[in-house]
This record gives C-alpha cells, sequence and structure tokens, in this order.
C-alpha cells in the first residue's frame, strides 16, 4: 500500500458501475479512509477535518463534463468553510 505519490486511472464504465465507484466513495470519506486501487496501482487515503470540494460542470455541444475535486491537508490547519453545493 502506497503512502505518498499519485493514483491515476482512467476507463469507459456504465452509470451502474459509476454511482457504485462514487458511494464507495462516499463510504471511504465517511469513515475517514480511502483505498483506491487497480491492477497496477494502489493508494491509501485519510481524510479527515475539514475538506474542500470544488464541482464544475459543462456542456460543449455533444462534449459534457463533471469534475469533482476533494482535496485536504494532512495538518490541521483549517480552511475557510462555504456553504454546500446543491444537486437536482
Amino acid at each position: 500500500m502506497k503512502t505518498d505519490g499519485d493514483f491515476r486511472h482512467e476507463s469507459l464504465q456504465s452509470r451502474k458501475t459509476i454511482k457504485a465507484f462514487l458511494e464507495a466513495v462516499t463510504k471511504g470519506v465517511g469513515k475517514g479512509q480511502l483505498t483506491l486501487s487497480d491492477a497496477e496501482n494502489e493508494i491509501t487515503l485519510d481524510p479527515d477535518g475539514l475538506l474542500t470540494l470544488r464541482v464544475r460542470g459543462s456542456r460543449s455541444g455533444s462534449d459534457c463534463r463533471l469534475d469533482l475535486r476533494i482535496t485536504w491537508s494532512d495538518d490541521s490547519a483549517t480552511p475557510a468553510e462555504k456553504a454546500a453545493p446543491k444537486v437536482s
């Protein structure tokens, strides 16, 4: 299990598979531990305290994109808190 470094993965998946992945991420954030892995790589992250959430959605012709980014620091610094975004 890697504690430092990057994990990157890209593949085509069904909506059902992506939904299950996002549910696993939600569960991992809730318990404070995320282990990301595939056949080649693995890393464990420990989200704790206040986390920064960045959401971006865009459409250009037939190309659509949703970017979700969650960041935090392992030290005890406290970032400014904003209201949560809404999804409908």
